[in-house]
């Protein structure tokens, strides 16, 4: 199970840390992706993590502004996002995933497991 926390109203520029807390199977074996689906859209995958929190990847649209980390110690993996615009508005999700596990690797494209999601709203 993977619920999403931290999400929020805040206005354009200001910065929002996101959640993703594990229970229920071996975390620190599987990798983790943010995604994001605004309303009327599509999926949005933002970035991911390996399981040992070495590798990382993102998305253009979001590298250099969002940053993920993990605390294996607490199941729980970050998502920093910095200088927020109102195109991030969305309900943001963590998933985690396994294809890449043996390799110390992520994927983007997250989807063995994920949660219900946490809404960020960016407007003044």
């Amino acid at each position: 199970q993977l619920v999403e926390s931290g999400g929020g109203l805040v206005q354009p520029g200001m910065s929002l840390r996101l959640s993703c807390t594990a229970s229920e199977f071996t975390f620190d074996y599987y990798a983790i992706a943010w995604f994001r689906q605004a309303p009327g859209k599509g999926r949005e995958e933002l970035a991911c993590i390996s399981p040992s929190g070495t590798v990382t990847d993102y998305t253009a649209s979001v590298k250099g502004r969002f940053a993920i980390s993990r605390d294996n110690a607490k199941n729980t993996v970050f998502l920093e996002m910095n200088s927020l615009k109102p195109e991030d508005t969305a309900v943001y999700y963590c998933a985690a995933d396994a294809t890449y596990s043996n390799y110390d690797q992520c994927t983007l494209y997250a989807n063995d497991y994920w949660g219900k999601g946490t809404h960020v709203t960016v407007s003044s």
